[in-house]
């Protein structure tokens, strides 16, 4: 990020005043087309897409150095399996059922690469068929079973993308990561959802084609049902029944985008999707938070708690530590909950306060990170300070027992506050 982006962006979250990113305001007519990597910067992909949180296909020259799109795919661009078998035969991959809804999702069982590859050759060759069902290898965590000499082969990570702070933040602690493979055949899909956290996601396909259907935040409530729950499938004819469906009349046309192979698609945060297989595919797939969607991350969790509460509320006078109760099973549920929460947004914090501390000259050199240089962390550090000066005055997070946390909060957000007055200049 340079000194001019950094200004544009801080003064787009000053326009906002508090008003959450990405939400409301006119929808796009279609998805815009990015064509040539060496006339598409950083900086206009920032303007352009990041800030107003809009969807966008970049071209398949973008990926068209990728060692996954030369090694996993035939000449004929269908999934190499003898090589996919050679390299990952024998590695328990997650795949789903979806031709069973569980809740609004699929369930899941877990089985070798080889027995997914041996069913979905059987499922192609029985005409898109097959008595076990329609099986979609999702959730595939490959940089798991990968050294970082392979990884590297694999695929590179566009710099649009690399202030990826929930991916920085699991590597740190080395216990997970989102960075996901998904692949099927035809007719495998996945279900009606908004991503993770409210996270952003890019998904790049190494092979196939997919028909995405999207809605911008806030038109998912017109397909509530008369229960307010969403939809599982926004192509199913159940939607057009206006007694099931009493908002539908109110809903707009999803925007459809047919991703071909090699390209990628830059999925905005709280948009919700469903996305559908046309060929053979495979893609790569990565959530990420950064600055930019910070506070919809944070606004989200406080949702996710209140649901929480609302469905033990009748336990309140009860059960002794409920509030703390209701934190164990927001996690649970969530994958995180208000602790981890400040522990994510500590790592991230002292990280851009030791690039700030080295000071803008000897940051540039070292760029420590790809695409985090010192005017990458002035603007991070300005965006921590302020979700966390709304956090710790949170009720429910002044009921988390933060005694042993080192910083505390009030002491971080005030280094925060105060890389922020220094920055201001610079």
């Amino acid at each position: 990020m340079d000194r001019e982006t950094r200004a544009f962006a801080e003064q787009h979250f000053r326009d906002l005043g508090g008003q959450l990113y990405g939400g409301g305001g006119q929808a796009p007519s279609g998805v815009a087309f990015i064509k040539e990597p060496a006339t598409f910067s950083y900086a206009d992909f920032v303007k352009a897409f990041l800030l107003p949180n809009r969807p966008c296909v970049f071209s398949s020259a973008f990926t068209e150095n990728w060692g996954s799109r030369r090694r996993w795919v035939t000449p004929e661009g269908k999934p190499d399996f003898e090589y996919l078998l050679q390299k990952y035969g024998d590695v328990v991959v997650p795949v789903a059922n979806c031709g069973v809804q569980e809740y609004n999702s699929n369930p899941k069982e877990h089985m070798p690469l080889r027995e997914y590859i041996s069913y979905w050759l059987e499922y192609v060759q029985g005409g898109c068929s097959s008595p076990r069902g329609c099986l979609y290898l999702k959730d595939w965590h490959v940089c798991r079973d990968s050294s970082a000499e392979d990884l590297g082969d694999v695929f590179t990570l566009p710099v649009y993308f690399s202030s990826d702070w929930l991916n920085e933040f699991w590597d740190a602690l080395d216990v997970d990561d989102y960075r996901f493979v998904y692949a099927g055949p035809p007719g495998t899909w996945s279900p009606f959802h908004a991503d993770i956290f409210r996270s952003f996601s890019w998904s790049a396909n190494i092979c196939g084609r997919k028909k995405w259907l999207f809605f911008p935040p806030g038109q998912e409530e017109a397909l509530r049902d008369c229960h307010g729950s969403l939809p599982y499938d926004v192509t199913s004819p159940k939607l057009l029944d206006t007694r099931l469906h009493p908002m539908l009349q109110h809903s707009s046309p999803p925007l459809e985008v047919t991703q071909e192979a090699g390209e990628v698609v830059f999925v905005p945060s709280g948009w919700h999707h469903q996305v559908h297989n046309l060929d053979d595919t495979i893609s790569i797939n990565h959530n990420w938070v950064n600055g930019c969607n910070l506070a919809n991350m944070w606004h989200f969790l406080q949702q996710e708690l209140r649901a929480v509460q609302q469905e033990v509320h009748e336990w309140r006078d009860s059960m002794p530590d409920w509030h703390h109760h209701c934190q164990v099973i927001m996690r649970s549920c969530s994958g995180i909950n208000f602790e981890e929460f400040y522990h994510f947004l500590k790592v991230i914090a002292e990280r851009r306060l030791l690039v700030l501390g080295q000071g803008s000259e000897a940051a540039q050199e070292e760029n420590i990170g790809l695409g985090l240089g010192f005017q990458q962390a002035a603007f991070d550090v300005g965006r921590l300070a302020e979700v966390l000066a709304s956090m710790v005055i949170h009720p429910d997070f002044q009921r988390v027992d933060t005694s042993t946390f080192s910083p505390g909060p009030e002491e971080l957000l005030c280094q925060l506050q105060d890389a922020v007055a220094a920055t201001t200049t610079l």
